[in-house]
């Protein structure tokens, strides 16, 4: 990796893609920093220090980089622009209107974009307004109506900044944009939980729980690697035809299913539906009765709540895979074009064939996936240690910097055959 970055920086043109993306880093990281007029920070860190950094406010303090703690401008991050493009992808397939857009090609997916864009600030708007409603006068040093209206365009435009960010960086850097903000955020969280960590093993005598518990990271990522980059390859031939005077096809190609088709969407979905109730109660007051039952039936932390964690994520694992790839759509366009997997025949038995491997390798991935988020749980428990890197955080940062590093790799493949053929 690190030769493929020294190797990067000799080409010119990469070399200012790489800036450029590590310029925009900085941007990203300062606008961390600058707190919304007339916020009480020491309130904030008293109310979020109340509560557990493993349920839905640690998740997105993680996604902001600290700033949803600090109260900054960037205290929403980029997660309402995550959110507008899932409820996109949703709805083209809900709506045949969207899914006709979807397939006009580059226009369809500009209308797309613009589409998500104004979804965006319209959930921004939404995510401050509620935060600001729910934190209430504890939020501010002075109430009014004027520093209510002012918190919330800061959070909006701290969130279009960093969609525009993202779309800049995919267009003039390196990586996919949005990815690298969650990505930095995340990483920039490090150096804060490795200082936790030395003054628990320093000050707590728990030094040899410290390095069984980094070298079970360790191996975490090791496993997280081996899941992001394995994939089931059909085989497909395609069919010799005569067109004209010339035959065509004939050749041999493959699919590739990945093992972790959903990436860590089903693990996003499933922490945020099952520490919602956790997250209202922060901000309505010590829950007692039905309400306390029920948010401790659901903590993650609890046998119960494990179980509903792992169901949830498998559901969503199969859920959001049967939107990205859609056997059906597949077999047809193989079919059309002459293609078919060896042994199988075209049509029906191709649709059946790759839904049941594929139904496999979902399985696989979604067992991943709800190891790889409940074994910090666990860790948390066994060492009596408060864990707060999470499952979700590292499936992010790895799968982020694999897929940065292939595209560094391509372009500079790219550079190498263009300087050959024109030698």
């Amino acid at each position: 990796m690190f030769r493929t970055l020294r190797d990067a920086f000799k080409i010119p043109d990469l070399r200012k893609k790489i800036v450029y993306t590590l310029l925009m880093f900085l941007a990203i990281r300062i606008g961390a920093h600058i707190r919304i007029p007339f916020v009480n920070p020491e309130a904030v860190k008293n109310l979020f220090n109340s509560a557990d950094d493993s349920g839905l406010f640690g998740m997105f303090d993680a996604f902001s980089g600290g700033a949803f703690k600090e109260m900054s401008l960037f205290a929403l991050g980029i997660t309402p622009y995550i959110t507008s493009s899932i409820i996109m992808n949703l709805l083209t397939i809900a709506i045949p209107r969207m899914e006709e857009m979807q397939k006009e090609g580059e226009e369809g997916r500009k209308k797309i974009a613009k589409i998500t864009r104004y979804g965006t600030i319209v959930l921004a708007l939404l995510q401050s307004f509620f935060t600001v409603y729910g934190l209430g006068s504890q939020l501010f040093y002075d109430y009014n109506f004027m520093s209510v209206i002012i918190a919330i365009a800061a959070m909006t435009a701290g969130t279009a900044f960093l969609m525009w960010v993202g779309e800049q960086i995919t267009v003039k850097g390196i990586g996919n944009g949005i990815s690298l903000i969650i990505f930095v955020n995340i990483i920039s969280r490090l150096p804060f939980g490795v200082k936790k960590m030395y003054t628990l093993a320093t000050a707590s005598n728990k030094l040899i729980p410290v390095i069984l518990l980094l070298a079970i990271y360790i191996i975490m990522v090791t496993f997280v690697v081996l899941i992001q980059l394995g994939e089931r390859r059909i085989p497909v031939q395609y069919a010799k035809r005569m067109q004209g005077r010339k035959m065509q096809g004939g050749q041999s190609t493959h699919i590739p299913l990945k093992v972790n088709m959903a990436g860590v969407i089903p693990v996003i979905f499933a922490s945020s539906l099952l520490q919602f109730p956790g997250t209202i109660a922060t901000f309505i007051g010590e829950p007692t009765g039905f309400w306390a039952s029920l948010i401790n039936f659901l903590k993650i932390t609890s046998i119960s709540g494990a179980l509903i964690y792992f169901v949830l994520i498998l559901f969503f694992a199969y859920f959001y895979t049967s939107i990205t790839f859609n056997p059906v759509e597949v077999a047809n366009n193989m079919k059309k074009n002459g293609g078919f997997v060896p042994g199988i025949r075209p049509g029906k038995p191709t649709v059946e064939f790759l839904s049941n491997v594929l139904n496999k390798i979902v399985l696989i991935g979604a067992l991943a996936l709800s190891l790889i988020a409940l074994l910090p749980v666990l860790l948390s428990n066994v060492f009596n240690m408060n864990v707060t890197f999470g499952g979700t955080s590292l499936i992010i940062v790895v799968g982020v910097a694999l897929e940065t590093i292939k595209q560094i790799e391509s372009q500079m493949v790219m550079r190498h055959y263009k300087g050959f053929l024109n030698s």
